[in-house]
């Protein structure tokens, strides 16, 4: 017979789940400890953090006004004294020789166009560095600083991977000598603009110039005149007068004057002279040609003679 009290006693006991698990509905005391402790925490850093807003944002906002000053003060400072510049410089040095030396540093410079420019004036122009890093190369202010030399009128600069630089150019072409007023020669553009005052011995068959703005007019002239087989072959030398008309001076040292307007025609009228009337033959010194009834020469003893176009010489 089994006593009451001890069924009593296993009744007491409270249910379990499976594998000894508390039942259903309770909560283990670990936890609740555990989000016990959380919620002081954070309810300590709250209270912290409002505390502090509390003392130094409301009760005194001149000391915050005055820290921020300060960190914004030693901000500038560093700024303005370049240590931020020197620190990306410093950064990016470090990259572009861990690019060189991955195999992408300037090996070779490629050269395409150049006749008159030297190499080694195009490679002090461009200012590349053996083995610095094909990324870190600056194409823009090479190609500007190429511009800048005597017979380049372009000029494209690219990258060749893995490691060189192609560089191709286009010159001036020479068009003409030209004297200055100062005595000093230049080679000159069709256009008129100079290209350089170096070794112009070597563009002695070009045409040359004398005479304030002779450059920028004397295109047409020069074209003319190369139409023209005997004016050509006996023309040393076109000379501006006052920027308004030309002279020729022939080889015999004889001056041909042209008039401001017209003057095509008057080549036409010097070649008849030369070839058919042998005027060049004759102890003259000058012909005169702007005036449109008469030719005038003048003779090596000063004399004056006026002869009707229309007339045999």
């Amino acid at each position: 017979m089994r006593s009451v009290n001890s069924r009593k006693a296993r009744a007491s006991r409270p249910k379990r789940g499976r594998r000894g698990a508390p039942a259903a509905g309770r909560v283990p005391q670990e936890r609740l400890s555990s989000a016990k402790r959380k919620t002081e925490r954070d309810g300590f850093v709250a209270r912290l953090w409002k505390s502090a807003r509390e003392k130094f944002v409301l009760r005194r906002p001149m000391l915050m006004l005055s820290l921020a000053l300060l960190v914004f003060a030693a901000l500038a400072g560093l700024f303005i004294s370049g240590f931020f510049g020197r620190t990306i410089r410093s950064s990016e040095h470090v990259v572009t020789g861990a690019v060189a030396d991955a195999g992408f540093g300037i090996a070779a410079v490629h050269l395409s166009g150049n006749h008159r420019t030297p190499p080694r004036m195009i490679l002090a122009a461009l200012g590349f560095a053996p083995g610095q890093s094909i990324f870190g190369a600056d194409l823009h202010a090479a190609r500007a600083r190429l511009m800048q030399l005597d017979w380049v009128a372009d000029a494209e600069v690219r990258r060749r991977y893995p490691d060189s630089i192609s560089i191709s150019l286009v010159e001036k072409l020479p068009f003409a000598l030209w004297r200055s007023d100062d005595g000093d020669v230049f080679v000159v553009e069709r256009s008129g603009a100079l290209i350089t005052d170096k070794d112009v011995g070597q563009f002695v068959h070009l045409p040359f110039l004398v005479g304030d703005g002779a450059p920028k007019a004397a295109a047409d002239l020069v074209e003319a005149i190369a139409l023209h087989r005997a004016v050509s072959a006996r023309v040393k030398a076109m000379e501006r007068v006052s920027d308004r008309r030309w002279n020729l001076i022939l080889d015999n040292a004889v001056i041909v004057k042209l008039p401001e307007e017209g003057w095509q025609a008057e080549l036409d009228a010097l070649e008849h002279l030369i070839v058919d009337k042998g005027v060049l033959e004759r102890d003259i010194t000058e012909i005169d040609l702007r005036s449109r009834q008469n030719y005038l020469f003048l003779l090596r003893s000063g004399e004056q003679q006026q002869v009707s176009r229309g007339k045999d010489l």
